[in-house]
């Protein structure tokens, strides 16, 4: 929810990093920024579990990712 809230918002992910434990929003907030990402126009609930996992797994390899980091980001701006 915190990346897709930045995404919506605009702010610049690159600088960005998940903060386990830290609520934003409110449940209502996040249930309508998971079904607006999610691509079903009315997705059920094992849609939006199978869309919250997979996302939160391929968010989980960028952040590790050593391409994705920030030394990364300063030496190879646009990579």
């Amino acid at each position: 929810y915190q990346y897709l809230k930045g995404y919506k918002e605009k702010k610049d992910l690159d600088h960005f990093s998940f903060v386990s434990g830290s609520v934003q929003g409110t449940e209502q907030e996040c249930l309508d920024c998971l079904m607006e990402f999610c691509g079903r126009y009315d997705p059920s609930w094992t849609e939006l579990s199978n869309f919250t996992h997979f996302l939160n797994f391929q968010l989980m390899k960028c952040e590790e990712s050593v391409f994705c980091s920030q030394l990364v980001l300063q030496e190879f701006r646009g990579f």
